[in-house]
């Protein structure tokens, strides 16, 4: 049923429900979702780029299984990964800024967040297939840095370990995002957690049309 997987943060509760509507997209369900209307956005065409993937961050990004593994053993080792790493609780979030688009990112110290993160890319990588010829290509039209070249050799995708920013994208890239930035922010305001708690890993999957959408939730009890 599933053409790539990906280990994400969802959040739940009433952040997961405004940015499943923001998006048009609800993960949890693998449904769609109502936009709200917001005066001045086509909330619609600035969405259209990140909906596939859900209101999340990535913690390990989309890959194909490589051969000789299933998805039972995937969520077997993604289980047990969980039970080692207790949940990480940073300041809160708040919209901003990356390059052209806009996103949710933490606010706090976030080392133990990218320490988790670095691990899952490491630990769950015997699971993934490597990147084709077309997906190298197209991740090199970016203009790399060395480091991210590194990464992408080795571990299959530019932005990781050191190259890792956790982020919940909100938008494709636009024109001028500060413009938009504000009313992008009233949305959110009244559900953004201050502190905020990452305590699960939820492992979600492509469906053959693209969209993704979660097949487990696990607590992260170390």
């Amino acid at each position: 049923m599933f053409k790539r997987f990906a280990v994400y943060f969802t959040p739940q509760g009433a952040l997961a429900d405004k940015g499943a509507a923001w998006l048009g997209w609800d993960i949890a369900s693998g449904c769609a979702a109502d936009h709200p209307n917001i005066a001045g956005l086509d909330l619609a065409g600035l969405t259209a780029t990140p909906r596939k993937y859900g209101f999340h961050a990535t913690i390990k990004p989309p890959f194909a299984l490589a051969t000789g593994t299933d998805v039972a053993g995937l969520s077997q080792a993604l289980a047990r990964f969980c039970t080692q790493f207790a949940p990480v609780t940073l300041d809160g979030l708040q919209v901003a800024q990356l390059g052209g688009f806009l996103a949710l990112i933490p606010t706090g110290d976030q080392e133990q967040l990218n320490h988790l993160a670095g691990e899952a890319v490491m630990r769950l990588d015997r699971f993934r297939a490597p990147p084709t010829a077309e997906e190298l290509t197209r991740r090199r039209a970016s203009h790399l840095t060395p480091q991210q070249e590194r990464n992408l050799r080795e571990w299959g995708y530019p932005h990781v370990l050191d190259a890792f920013r956790f982020h919940m994208t909100l938008s494709g890239r636009v024109k001028q995002p500060k413009q938009i930035l504000p009313a992008v922010a009233a949305h959110f305001a009244d559900v953004l957690p201050q502190p905020f708690l990452i305590d699960s890993l939820t492992l979600a999957g492509e469906r053959h049309d693209g969209m993704f959408e979660a097949l487990q939730r696990y607590a992260l009890a170390g």
